[in-house]
C-alpha cells in the first residue's frame, strides 16, 4: 500500500492518513467478496452446469445492456458535487436518487417490452425481469456516494459484508435444497434489498434521514447537464463488456455462453482493485488539483503506475496457471474455459488503466470524451465479435474484447487532442521499469 499513500499524501499525515483508512476499509470487503464470492459463484456454477450457467449469465449480461440508463452516470459526478458543496447535501442526494429512481422504472419498462415479445422463452424472459428489477433498489446507492466523498466507506463495507454474507448462505441453501435456476435469480433481487436497507441503516446511524432528501429541478439539471455522456459512455461500456456474451448465445447457444462466462468471472473478478482504489483516491485527486497542477498530475501518474502493474502481475500467473486454475474450480465440464481465460486476462491491464483514467475526464469537465472512446470500443467489439465467433468461437469473443479495451482505453488517447496527456502518463506506467533504471 506505499504507493497509495504516496498518491494520497498530503503535508499532514492525518489527511494521507485518513485516505489510506478508507482505501483499505474498500479493499478488506472487495478481498472477501473476491474470495467468499467467488468460491460461491464457482459452486452455483458447478451445480447448474454449462447450459443452465450461461442461460443464467445471459440474462445478467442482457440486463446489464440496459443497467446504465438506471445509473444515469451520476456516481462520480455525484460525488464531485458533494465534495464541493456540502451544504447542499440533502439536495443533491434527494435529486441523485429521484434521477436513479426513474432511470429504473424506464429500464423496467423496457425490459418487460423486451420480455413480451421474446414470449417463445418464457424463462429467460422471467430471469430477466427478476433480475432487472434489482435496479430498483440500486437507487440507494447514492448512500454510498456520500460515504465517498466524506471518506467514510467503512459504512459501505458494512452493508457490502452484510448483503454478501447473507446472500452467499442463502445461495449454499439453494444449492443443497436442488433448487431451480430462478431461484438463483431472486437472489439477485434480495440481494439489492439487503444492500439497500443496511445503506439506509447506516446512513441514519450517521444521525442523518433519507426523509430529509429533497428534490431539486436546478441540481437535476446540474447533474444531468455534467453526466449525460457518462449515460452514453455506461451505455456502450455495457455493450462492449457484456455484449459478447449476448452474441455467444445467439450464434452458438447457452453452454458455449457458460464456457465463457465461467472464464470472464475469473478474468473480471479483480476489477474492483482499480475501481475501489479510484473511487477512494478521487477527492484526494480533486483536492490536489486546488492546489497545484504539479501535484494533481504526479499523484495521477502514480496512481495510473499502480493500476498497470497491479494488473500485469495478476496477468502473468493467471496465464501460465489457467488449465490448472479452471480444473481446481470448474472441474472437466468446462472444458474450453482455461483457453479463453488466457486470452481474456490480459484485458485487465487496459480496464485497470481505463478505469482509473475515467476520473480524469471528471475531473476536466470532459466526460463526452469518456463517452467517445467508449463508443469506439463498444462498435469495434461487436465488429470484431461478428468476424471472429463465428471462424474461432468463444476464443475469438475473448480476442474481441482484447482488442477491444486496447483500443478504447489507450489507443484512442493517442488520436484525441483533449486526452494525449492521458495516451503519455498510461505510455509512462507501462514502461515504468525502464523509468525507474533511468531510461
Amino acid at each position: 500500500m506505499n504507493i497509495v499513500k504516496k498518491i494520497i499524501s498530503l503535508n499532514n499525515s492525518s489527511g494521507a492518513m485518513k485516505y489510506l483508512k478508507n482505501t483499505s476499509w474498500l479493499l478488506g470487503e472487495k478481498v472477501l467478496r473476491m474470495t467468499l464470492g467467488l468460491f460461491v459463484s464457482v459452486w452455483v456454477a458447478r451445480y447448474l452446469g454449462p447450459e443452465q450457467f450461461g442461460l443464467f449469465s445471459y440474462a445478467q449480461s442482457f440486463v446489464a445492456l440496459f443497467a446504465a440508463i438506471a445509473t444515469l452516470g451520476l456516481d462520480g459526478i455525484v460525488v464531485k458535487a458533494l465534495v464541493n458543496d456540502q451544504e447542499q447535501k440533502q439536495r443533491i442526494l434527494g435529486t441523485a436518487f429521484t434521477l436513479k429512481l426513474t432511470g429504473a422504472i424506464v429500464v423496467l419498462v423496457l425490459l418487460a417490452a423486451s420480455v413480451f415479445l421474446q414470449s417463445d422463452d418464457n424463462q429467460t424472459g422471467l430471469l430477466v425481469f427478476i433480475i432487472a428489477s434489482a435496479t430498483v433498489f440500486q437507487s440507494f446507492n447514492v448512500i454510498d456516494f456520500y460515504f465517498q466523498s466524506t471518506v467514510k466507506s467503512k459504512y459501505v463495507v458494512y452493508s457490502n459484508v452484510f448483503s454478501l454474507l447473507l446472500s452467499s448462505a442463502v445461495k449454499i441453501v439453494l444449492i443443497l435444497n436442488e433448487a431451480s435456476l430462478v431461484a438463483f435469480a431472486y437472489i439477485i433481487l434480495f440481494d439489492s434489498l439487503v444492500l439497500a436497507s443496511s445503506f439506509i441503516y447506516f446512513y441514519s446511524q450517521n444521525k442523518f434521514s433519507i426523509w430529509h432528501w429533497k428534490f431539486d429541478k436546478v441540481v437535476a439539471k446540474s447533474l444531468l447537464k455534467e453526466s449525460w455522456p457518462l449515460i452514453l459512455s455506461g451505455l456502450v461500456v455495457s455493450m462492449y463488456m457484456k455484449i459478447d456474451q449476448v452474441m455467444i448465445k445467439s450464434i452458438l447457444g447457452s453452454a458455449d455462453v457458460g464456457q465463457y462466462a465461467a472464464a470472464v468471472r475469473l478474468s473480471e473478478v479483480w476489477y474492483f482493485i482499480p475501481m475501489v482504489i479510484s473511487s477512494s483516491l478521487f477527492p484526494a485527486i480533486l483536492n490536489a488539483k486546488k492546489i497545484s497542477k504539479e501535484l494533481y498530475y504526479l499523484r495521477i501518474q502514480r496512481l495510473y503506475d499502480f493500476m498497470a502493474w497491479t494488473a500485469i502481475v495478476i496477468t502473468i500467473p493467471m496465464t501460465f496457471l489457467s488449465d490448472w486454475v479452471v480444473h481446481l474450480l470448474y472441474g472437466a465440464q468446462f472444458s474450453q474455459t482455461a483457453g479463453v481465460l488466457m486470452i481474456h486476462v490480459w484485458s485487465a491491464v487496459f480496464v485497470f488503466l481505463g478505469v482509473a483514467s475515467s476520473k480524469w475526464f471528471i475531473s476536466e469537465g470532459l466526460q463526452r470524451y469518456s463517452f467517445y472512446r467508449s463508443l469506439v470500443g463498444a462498435i469495434l467489439n461487436v465488429v470484431i465479435n461478428l468476424v471472429l465467433i463465428p471462424q474461432h468461437g468463444i476464443y475469438g469473443a475473448a480476442i474481441a474484447t482484447l482488442i477491444s479495451q486496447f483500443v478504447a482505453s489507450y489507443l484512442f488517447n493517442l488520436f484525441n487532442k483533449k486526452s494525449r496527456i492521458v495516451f503519455i502518463l498510461h505510455s509512462k506506467a507501462l514502461l515504468l521499469p525502464f523509468r525507474k533504471i533511468g531510461f
